[in-house]
């Protein structure tokens, strides 16, 4: 395969191998691993997630994922969240009563839905702007969801001459943040591993940005 290299981060959560075949289908040469060297070297570093927040975070730091993303942002090498890896994210989490400190790559809280029902488990559309990267060609197609928790405001800004955030959202009782571009840094809320084709030609377009150099 001639596809960018493809680090899903191996921290011990989240639904790696699903991950590893779908980038795979995507077209990514894709390697499963928890070694430093090898995540920031790859073109795109996948971060997926499930369960608690802090259980996520405990498990991310014990293998360095925290530095390791922070140093591939700060070089401006594209990472992508899928899930609760996007959540980890955002400042802090709250879940049943205990406040968790989130890696604080953009501001703001992930707490419970406001919905009737919970987890917010199956098919949903998405409200993805004009000029997103990640959803071009998929402006009606419907995306995996299983979560209770979400971002439900987006208070980041951002000066000239940086580009402003394409933040995507989907509601589920209440508004809530589906998806953010923001640089080199990526996140969905759904799983696009799960997605089917809709999934697959997301992820495709996230790996185009990897060739083209940008996010």
């Amino acid at each position: 395969m001639t596809g960018p290299s493809v680090v899903v981060l191996d921290y011990g959560t989240g639904n790696v191998h699903s991950a590893v075949k779908a980038l795979e289908a995507a077209g990514a040469r894709v390697e499963l691993t928890a070694d430093r060297a090898r995540a920031e070297a790859a073109d795109g570093l996948v971060v997926p997630g499930v369960g608690a927040f802090s259980a996520v975070m405990e498990s991310l730091r014990s293998v360095h994922g925290d530095e390791i993303i922070d140093r591939r942002l700060a070089g401006g090498r594209p990472v992508l969240g899928i899930c609760v890896g996007m959540q980890v994210l955002f400042d802090h989490g709250v879940e049943r009563g205990v406040d968790t400190t989130g890696l604080g790559e953009w501001p703001g809280e992930v707490d419970i839905l406001e919905a009737d029902i919970l987890p917010h488990m199956g098919w949903n559309t998405v409200e993805a702007p004009p000029e997103s990267a990640l959803f071009a060609g998929l402006r009606d197609e419907r995306f995996y969801f299983v979560h209770s928790y979400a971002a439900q405001d987006w208070t980041l800004e951002v000066s000239p001459p940086f580009p402003a955030p394409r933040v995507t959202w989907a509601e589920h009782g209440s508004r809530f943040i589906a998806a953010v571009e923001n640089g080199p840094l990526s996140a969905t809320q759904f799983h696009p591993e799960k997605s089917g084709e809709a999934g697959i030609r997301l992820l495709k377009n996230w790996l185009g940005t990897l060739q083209r150099g940008q996010s």
